[in-house]
C-alpha cells in the first residue's frame, strides 16, 4: 500500500441510523429525552452517593464508579449520533473516530468490571453475612476498583493502537452512528486477521470470564436464598437479582453478540440496533434497577432535602 493511497483518508462519514425522514424528529427527541435522562439520573446517583455518609460502603462505592461510567458511555456516542442527525455532512475526523472507539472501549470494558465487582459484593453479602466488613474491607474494594480502571486503559488502547496501524485507502462510509471496531475494520484496505484475532481473544477475557463470574456469583446467592426458610427473605432477594440479572444480560448479550460473531455475518441493521441496546438503553436503565428504585437512595434523598433550607 503505498504512502499516497494510506493519506487519502482524512475524515469518515457517519450514516447514522436507517430512519425515515419522517420519522427524523420524533427519534432526534427521543435520543435527546433518552441521554438527558441518562446524565440526569447517573448524576443524581454520584451526587447522593458523595453527600450521604450511610451509603459510603463498598457495594455504593461500585455504584458510583457504575453510574460515572454510565453517563461518560453515553457522552462518547448520542452527542455525535445527535450532531449526526441535525447535519449535512455527518462527518468525523480520522483522530476524532480513533479518540471516539477508545473511549467507548474504555467506559464499555469499565462497566462488564463494575458489574462484575458488584455482583461480588451481593454474593459474599448475602453469603457471608458474618464475615461481610472483613471480607469487603476497604483496601479490597479500592484495590477492584483501580484494577478495573487499569485493565481498561490497557485494553482499549490496545485495540485503538491496533486500529491505527490499518490503512484505509478509497471508502469512508460507516454504516452506523459512532465508529465501532467492526464497521471500521470493514473500511479497511489492509489485513484485519490480527486485529479480528485480538478482539476475539480480549473478548473472552473482558466480556465472556466476567459473565460466567457474575453468573457463577448469582447461582451461589439463589442456592444459599432457597436454604433460607423466609418467604419475604427470598421474594427480596429474588428480586434483587432479577433486576441485576436483566441488565446484565441486556449488556452482556447484546456485546457477546455483536463482537463474539465473524464480522462477516452481521447486518447493519443488527449491528446498529444490538448499539443502541448497550449505548443508549442500558446506561439510562441502571439508575432507575440499581438505585432511583432503592430504599436507601430514597432514604438519602430524604435526608438531603431536609438539609436544604427552604424559605419561602
Amino acid at each position: 500500500m503505498t504512502g499516497r493511497n494510506q493519506s487519502t483518508i482524512s475524515e469518515f462519514l457517519l450514516l447514522g441510523l436507517p430512519i425515515q425522514p419522517e420519522h427524523h424528529n420524533l427519534f432526534y427527541a427521543l435520543f435527546l429525552t433518552t441521554y438527558l435522562t441518562t446524565v440526569l439520573g447517573n448524576l443524581i446517583i454520584i451526587v447522593l452517593i458523595h453527600l450521604d455518609s450511610h451509603l459510603h460502603t463498598p457495594m455504593y462505592l461500585f455504584l458510583s464508579n457504575l453510574s460515572f461510567s454510565d453517563l461518560c458511555f453515553s457522552s462518547v456516542t448520542i452527542p455525535k449520533l445527535l450532531q449526526t442527525m441535525q447535519s449535512q455532512i455527518p462527518t468525523i475526523p480520522y483522530a476524532g473516530c480513533l479518540t471516539q472507539m477508545y473511549f467507548f472501549l474504555f467506559f464499555g470494558d469499565l462497566e462488564s468490571f463494575l458489574l462484575v465487582a458488584m455482583a461480588y459484593d451481593r454474593y459474599v453479602a448475602i453469603c457471608f453475612p458474618l464475615h461481610y466488613p472483613t471480607i469487603m474491607s476497604p483496601k479490597l474494594c479500592l484495590s477492584l476498583v483501580v484494577l478495573s480502571w487499569v485493565l481498561t486503559v490497557f485494553h482499549a488502547m490496545l485495540h485503538t493502537l491496533l486500529m491505527a496501524r490499518l490503512c484505509f485507502c478509497a471508502e469512508n462510509v460507516i454504516p452506523h452512528f459512532f465508529c465501532d471496531m467492526s464497521a471500521l475494520l470493514k473500511l479497511s484496505c489492509s489485513d484485519t486477521h490480527v486485529n479480528e484475532l485480538v478482539i476475539f481473544i480480549t473478548a473472552g477475557l473482558i466480556l465472556v470470564i466476567p459473565f460466567v463470574l457474575i453468573v457463577v456469583s448469582y447461582g451461589h446467592i439463589v442456592s444459599s436464598i432457597l436454604k433460607v426458610p423466609s418467604v419475604q427473605g427470598i421474594r427480596k432477594a429474588f428480586s434483587t437479582c432479577g433486576s441485576h440479572l436483566s441488565v446484565v444480560s441486556l449488556f452482556y448479550g447484546t456485546v457477546i453478540g455483536l463482537y463474539l460473531c465473524p464480522s462477516a455475518n452481521n447486518s447493519t441493521v443488527k449491528d446498529t440496533v444490538m448499539a443502541l441496546m448497550y449505548t443508549v438503553v442500558t446506561p439510562m436503565l441502571n439508575p432507575f434497577i440499581y438505585s432511583l428504585r432503592n430504599r436507601d437512595m430514597k432514604e438519602a434523598i430524604g435526608r438531603i432535602l431536609k438539609k436544604i433550607p427552604f424559605s419561602l
